[in-house]
């Protein structure tokens, strides 16, 4: 699968997800892009976008997209708290729906 870790998150994220072709938005130059330009330009070009955005469900229509999201929860975004969250997010996508939303834990 082809994840984007949004600019939110750690890069370093994509170590924990072997067989995954994983990038990042500031790594790939869209650092800044607001969130509906960014799920326009994801859409189609990877499989999954991996946040910490709370509000993009509610926020933006996901109505029609191919991209799925996984939104996670933990205290800060810093690498400590979100590192413990890939084997859930590895299992996640291991049977995860085109378009679909998921939030983790």
């Amino acid at each position: 699968m082809k994840v984007l870790l949004d600019e939110n998150l750690d890069w370093r994220l994509g170590r924990d997800l072997p067989g995954h072709e994983v990038a990042s938005v500031p790594k790939i130059g869209w650092a800044g892009v607001k969130n509906g330009e960014l799920l326009r330009r994801a859409n189609g070009a990877y499989d999954v976008l991996i946040t910490m955005d709370k509000g993009i469900y509610h926020q933006q229509n996901l109505s029609g997209l191919r991209l799925a999201i996984i939104a996670l929860r933990a205290k800060t975004n810093r690498l400590a708290e979100t590192q413990h969250l890939m084997s859930e997010v590895l299992r996640v996508i291991a049977s995860i729906q085109s378009g679909g939303f998921y939030s983790l834990p």
